[in-house]
């Protein structure tokens, strides 16, 4: 007795027939017409032949096992859910991913070669008089999840993306794709070029292991391909926004786990919400990987735990920061853009500094959103000019101009016990401080003083300003770089963090950031030959330009008189 739609059992049978009597450097070259030579041996040296593919219909879970039965597919393990073709199908179809249950079995079929492969059955029940028959027919009729695979094992990414390349090269062109975290593999799709002879319109390469990196890049090319979609998508970012922002004002991250799901409604209790609508936030963070469904519920993705208040690098205040008043500000951007004015100062009547000192708690949240930044500051003990000052005989003095809370001067020191350091604050910041340095063990070896730009410190060894050039307009920068001049012994050093913009135009948060600057501060990110142009107005030399974590830099000047170049400066 047949248990599905005998179109289904049809499919299936000659599915199995291919899979048999197929072999990889057959199959590549009839997929990829004029393939051949050396590089149809690399392509057969770096992947192989794993599966064909189909999406069938069973009214229900259980009567799929008898069809491949009766078909001569045997499969005892346990079948799992397919992100990448449940969300495919939502995406074509106008349906909410999550109520769409696709399954994945993997029967394995033995090749004419001896070679075992797999015929990879996708599976979503369609009970009789379902709303979703019409899909059913759809899918069946256009065959768009049928395909080929196959499998690269063990790539570095470089090799991933020359395969990537050359499937492209003879006409494949990218479809989509995904990360598939139960499985720890990586999926990239391919449309098949129109004068394939294979029988198969599209093409998966499979990795193992997550190379969600090279597969970016892929995606990337697909939506280009795709000029509404990626408009679309783009105009909802205000959307994501918001999303992570009420996520980690409900105290969500602190609610859930990482290793176990935990059900919509008890989750609600916990943090006082709207059951449907909770469940409707996190099908919605689901999508972006910051919760994932399982089934008891859900839990929290590594992504999402950065948003954890406890997490180490917590990213919650920036979170809060960027839904709450820099959202706000954000939207005056085109007011700023057409009168120069700057939007934050446009909305709240005040610049953001002022307004914060009046506000104390939305200037500790500031604060904290600074600190959330903290991974671009690792490197930042190991730079050469901090380790000499470091081991120097004498005790050395690090002076952090506009230091904020002191997660910066605390780790430099925590690094080098024998540095002593000096904050420079605002008075309603310096409080904070002092207690974060105090618990880092630091106290004792670090002094405060209030003040503004013109108090720097005199006679420290090294000098920092970690984001505070980007700020300020030029002539600012300049006054603020001319203080720091006229304090510096001739042997000091300066440390300035910024993210430089690239000479190149390549992407770079940068150039996201210098926008931001420009809407909230009216400042700006500047090129590393800019803030040479600036240093060398304040007496200094910039000596070297360095990279940092999350698209930093850390620019390295001196007084210019105590500057003796041996190698020409790098500024890009």
């Amino acid at each position: 007795m047949m248990t599905t739609l005998p179109t289904d059992v049809a499919r299936l049978r000659a599915a199995v027939e291919f899979v048999r009597e197929q072999d990889t450097p057959t199959l590549l070259s009839l997929l990829l017409p004029g393939l051949d030579g050396p590089e149809l041996r690399m392509l057969v040296d770096r992947c192989r032949f794993a599966h064909a593919a189909l999406l069938v219909f069973p009214p229900h879970p259980q009567a799929l096992r008898a069809t491949l039965a009766e078909c001569g597919l045997a499969s005892d393990a346990p079948a799992q859910p397919s992100v990448v073709v449940r969300d495919r199908l939502a995406l074509r179809h106008g349906r909410v991913a999550t109520q769409l249950d696709v399954e994945i079995l993997r029967p394995t079929v033995v090749g004419l070669d001896g070679a075992r492969r797999m015929v990879e059955v996708f599976a979503l029940a369609v009970p009789e008089g379902s709303d979703l028959t019409r899909l059913a027919e759809h899918e069946r009729t256009w065959q768009h999840e049928a395909h080929l695979a196959f499998e690269v094992e063990g790539p570095d990414p470089l090799e991933l993306r020359g395969l990537c390349a050359a499937f492209g090269r003879y006409g494949a062109v990218p479809d989509g794709g995904g990360y598939t975290p139960h499985e720890d593999g990586t999926v990239f799709y391919f449309a098949a070029p129109a004068e394939s002879k294979a029988g198969y319109q599209r093409v998966e390469l499979y990795v193992p292991g997550d190379h969600r990196d090279v597969l970016a890049a892929h995606l990337d090319e697909h939506r280009a391909r795709q000029p509404a979609e990626s408009l679309l998508r783009l105009l909802t970012g205000a959307w994501t926004t918001q999303a992570l922002a009420a996520f980690a004002q409900l105290r969500l991250p602190e609610a859930m786990e990482v290793t176990t799901g935990i059900g919509v409604e008890v989750l609600a209790r916990t943090v006082g919400a709207e059951p449907e609508n909770l469940a409707r936030l996190l099908r919605y963070l689901a999508m972006l990987d910051v919760v994932a469904r399982d089934r008891t519920g859900y839990r929290l993705t590594e992504l999402g735990a950065l948003l954890r208040a406890d997490s180490t690098g917590s990213m919650r205040p920036l979170a809060l920061m960027y839904g709450g008043p820099f959202y706000r500000s954000f939207a005056g951007l085109a007011h700023t853009v057409r009168t120069g004015d700057v939007a934050f100062d446009h909305l709240f009547g005040e610049n953001h500094f002022d307004y914060f000192a009046r506000h104390p708690e939305l200037a500790e949240l500031f604060d904290r959103s600074m600190a959330a930044s903290s991974h671009m500051f690792e490197p930042l003990p190991a730079h050469p000019v901090i380790k000499a000052a470091g081991q120097a005989p004498v005790p050395r003095t690090v002076v952090d101009i506009a230091g904020g809370n002191g997660e910066l001067l605390g780790r430099i020191l925590a690094a080098h016990r024998r540095l002593r350091g000096i904050l420079l604050e605002r008075p309603h910041v310096i409080e904070g401080a002092r207690r974060s340095l105090d618990a880092g063990g630091h106290g004792d070896r670090c002094a405060y003083r209030a003040g503004d730009f013109a108090d720097v410190p005199a006679g420290g060894d090294v000098y920092i300003l970690s984001r505070v050039l980007h700020d300020w307009d030029d002539d600012r920068c300049r006054e603020i770089l001319h203080h720091c001049s006229r304090a510096m012994p001739a042997h000091a050093d300066l440390l300035i963090v910024e993210r430089v913009l690239p000479t190149d135009g390549s992407t770079s948060l940068a150039t996201a950031w210098d926008l931001h600057m420009m809407c909230n501060v009216g400042g700006r990110e500047r090129r590393a030959d800019h803030y040479a142009r600036l240093l060398d107005a304040a007496g200094l030399t910039l000596v070297d330009c360095s990279p940092l974590p999350l698209d930093g830099s850390v620019l390295h000047a001196r007084k210019a008189s105590a500057f003796q170049p041996a190698v020409p400066v790098r500024l890009a």
